[in-house]
């Protein structure tokens, strides 16, 4: 069974940074793609980072320049740093992995991330 794992979710300060991590277990390959997405209360999920196993990189315009996403495939793990965090920035964040972006077929349960003024 495949799972996605997330971890490092928590509360901090505005201005403040966090990691997160992300371990696919269940699985004898590698993803091509794998991702983080967050949604807030209220709104619809978007992406924050992607990452391919080639080394292609996308970011969601709102974290370009504070976020950066990174991955060891040995360990099946896919990291997000995220710095200068704000208010905005509060929402469950997911891990995903598939094909590409668009062929994405599994998900984690979610980390909550709350940034405080």
């Amino acid at each position: 069974q495949v799972q996605l794992l997330e971890s490092g979710g928590g509360l901090v300060q505005a201005g403040g940074s966090l990691k997160l991590s992300c371990t696919a277990s269940g699985i004898i390959f590698t993803f091509n793609y794998m991702g983080w997405y967050r949604q807030a209360p209220g709104k619809q999920r978007e992406l924050v980072a992607g990452i391919t196993t080639g080394g292609t990189i996308i970011y969601g315009d709102s974290v370009k320049g504070r976020f950066s996403i990174s991955r060891d495939d040995a360990k099946n793990t896919v990291f997000l740093e995220m710095y200068s965090l704000n208010l905005e920035d509060t929402a469950v964040y997911y891990c995903a992995g598939g094909i590409t972006a668009s062929a994405i077929r599994y998900w984690g349960q979610g980390t909550q991330v709350s940034v405080s003024s």
